[in-house]
């Protein structure tokens, strides 16, 4: 199958240091991947870490001038195969799930054609919480989204429970198949 144009989205929690490991294990599959990351996955990981691992300028603003000259946002939804926002924070499937296009990843999410695929990671009292119960219902309810996870486990606040993100030790089959969505295979807990 022919190589994805991968956008990995990432949002603000404590999970956002191991998208790096899956902007790696991407590139190696032979995908192409840019990264966009909320103001908030800043204050966790810097955007020169994904930038040297993609070999891409990461996006990080709606409003940038200079990738807006030429309408950047919807360039980026155009170019994107495949969307995929790990982590997923409770506050970014809050937006999404409304609708909301404040920012640039959910602006991309809004504009894009292509699947999205969601790895939801936050506390397990978070998770737990009528309201994002809610809105991944309504998320579920998108043909063209797709959840992965969350696992149960320990939390890095110490919390036991679901939350965690979707396989810690996330792995892709780059074996069978260069393809991500279609199927989706993760592979936890051991290595390829």
């Amino acid at each position: 199958m022919a190589a994805k144009r991968i956008l990995l989205g990432i949002t603000g929690g404590i999970a956002a240091y191991k998208s790096a490991e899956l902007v790696r294990l991407l590139k190696k599959a032979g995908h192409s991947v840019r990264v966009v990351m909320t103001r908030g996955a800043e204050a966790f990981v810097t955007p020169l870490t994904f930038q040297a691992l993609s070999g891409e300028p990461v996006r990080t603003s709606l409003l940038d001038p200079e990738a807006e000259a030429g309408m950047g946002h919807i360039e980026l939804a155009k170019w994107a195969d495949q969307i995929v926002v790990a982590p997923a924070s409770a506050d970014f499937l809050a937006r999404l799930a409304n609708g909301l296009a404040d920012d640039l990843l959910t602006t991309l999410c809004c504009a894009t054609e292509a699947p999205i695929a969601l790895a939801p990671a936050m506390n397990q009292a978070m998770w737990g919480n009528h309201r994002t119960q809610r809105n991944i219902r309504l998320l579920q309810e998108d043909p063209q989204i797709t959840l992965w996870g969350p696992d149960q486990g320990e939390q890095a606040c110490g919390d036991t429970g679901p939350g965690r993100k979707a396989g810690d030790y996330i792995q892709l089959d780059v074996t069978q198949s260069r393809d991500i969505a279609w199927p989706c295979r993760l592979c936890r807990n051991d290595r390829i």
